[in-house]
């Protein structure tokens, strides 16, 4: 739904909030016959209305990421020793973060030491019998040496054996002094520590990174939408990005992906509720946001993301919704509280047009201070004005011009559901051309920035 139908529906919901019961029906038809001194016109504030944002806005939530995240696995053939880091701390390139238990390979290097060291006695000793039996192959007899001869070969080979063990060992020796050397891991990037998992499973069961560590510097909004609302985000589309503690606090982006791959469902804790749902559960997908600045934004930090539609645009002078300018004759009119009290009619000079928020600049004619009600049939120049609408009584004349029953006997009030020319009356969340209105407050989907009350949001 865009701005213009939104506004449409929010300056009619003005007009009629406050009429109840049967006079809800003769309050939008405006029947009148005449003045009376019952009738009383509910007016508001021009300055009010201007500053009000008309385009409600459907808003999704978001957190504030960086671009790099490191996970760190341990190893699962070691035990850690100590961790020299906690959640929420900042780290350097080179920082350490955890050491692995030592121990066991200084107790097993030493052991492969000995080994090796009896590995080259034996050497030594085959070396020594080979000699020997060179010195007495000499003074056998022919029919003797051929056995001397191979047990020279098998000495030889045994050497051999053992040379080869003994590279095999100190290869072990080196590879476990590596790992000494090595035990303290260390961080390859600079940020904060978001995560250290002992069990290594996430809450559903699965594996997990052992820490996590987040990077500074770069940073992009992660948002979540629900598979209701999916169609309505694209690749490319701009927003804003708003603070939850101060509304006027805003950041801008474009939206980089739609990460439809990865579909956040599990069990019932990790289950959304769509306001949208009736109470059925809603599986949720990521959406990530490109920053244009980072200025003031926090790690971590959780915010509100909504459609960039020129919402946060400032406009100098007065700009007044298209609803409460009255355009049926050749010059525009408003209808305005003069300074007895009293409504008239002012003719106004109208500007520019802003076509999405149907809005009209008004150049002259009317002040900030001025007070105007919602055109309806039945107003007339000289009836008294009220700014609290429950002081208006709709059984007056004004509202109710066919006897004490409020009804003509040629007009029946309309049905339930159906609207005075036998249309149905929209249903709840649903404008007049039959489209969802924007949802209401959700801090964990999309929140209507209608009703948002900054005093009101959940801290971020």
């Amino acid at each position: 739904m865009n701005k213009k139908k939104v506004g449409i529906i929010i300056a009619a919901v003005v007009v009629v909030a406050a009429a109840a019961g049967g006079g809800l029906w003769y309050f939008l038809k405006g029947n009148n016959a005449g003045g009376s001194s019952a009738d009383k016109v509910y007016v508001e504030s021009v300055a009010t209305l201007v500053s009000a944002n008309t385009g409600a806005q459907n808003r999704y939530s978001g957190v504030v990421e960086p671009q790099e995240t490191w996970e760190v696995n341990k190893n699962s053939e070691k035990t850690v020793k100590e961790v020299y880091v906690k959640e929420g701390d900042a780290v350097e390139v080179g920082t350490p973060l955890f050491v692995y238990d030592t121990e066991t390979l200084e107790s097993e290097i030493e052991q492969t030491k000995l080994e090796v060291e009896g590995l080259q006695n034996d050497i030594t000793n085959y070396q020594a019998q080979i000699k020997q039996l060179n010195d007495e192959k000499n003074t056998a007899p022919e029919d003797e040496k051929f056995n001397y001869t191979t047990q020279v070969q098998g000495l030889q080979n045994n050497i051999k054996q053992s040379q080869y063990n003994i590279e095999s060992k100190k290869i072990e020796i080196q590879k476990k002094q590596d790992a000494i050397n090595n035990a303290t891991v260390t961080s390859q990037i600079a940020g904060v520590v978001k995560s250290i998992n002992e069990k290594e499973v996430d809450s559903n069961g699965n594996t997990a990174a052992y820490m996590t560590i987040l990077a500074t510097g770069d940073y992009r909004i992660k948002g979540t939408i629900s598979e209701q609302n999916i169609g309505a985000l694209s690749e490319g589309q701009s927003v804003i990005i708003r603070s939850r503690v101060d509304e006027n606090q805003t950041w801008t982006g474009t939206i980089s992906k739609v990460d439809l791959e990865n579909q956040e469902t599990s069990n019932n804790n990790n289950m959304y509720m769509d306001s949208s749902s009736s109470g059925q559960t809603s599986s949720k997908y990521p959406f990530y946001v490109s920053l244009n600045t980072t200025d003031g934004l926090i790690l971590g930090q959780h915010v509100y993301v909504e459609l960039d539609e020129g919402q946060t645009e400032k406009k100098d002078g007065i700009w007044l919704f298209e609803g409460y300018l009255d355009q049926s004759g050749d010059e525009p009119y408003v209808w305005v509280a003069n300074k007895k009290d009293k409504l008239e009619k002012r003719k106004v000079k109208l500007g520019e047009y802003d076509e999405a928020l149907g809005e009209y600049e008004i150049k002259s004619g009317l002040s900030q201070d001025d007070y105007i009600a919602y055109p309806m049939d039945g107003l007339y120049e000289g009836v008294s004005t009220v700014t609290d609408a429950s002081e208006v009584d709709y059984s007056s004349p004004l509202y109710n011009q066919e006897g004490e029953s409020g009804v003509n006997e040629e007009e029946t009030m309309p049905e339930d559901g159906m609207s005075e020319d036998g249309g149905s009356v929209p249903e709840d969340g649903m404008s007049e051309d039959g489209e969802a209105m924007p949802e209401g407050k959700d801090a964990t989907d999309s929140e209507s920035s209608q009703s948002a009350n900054p005093a009101e949001e959940p801290e971020g």
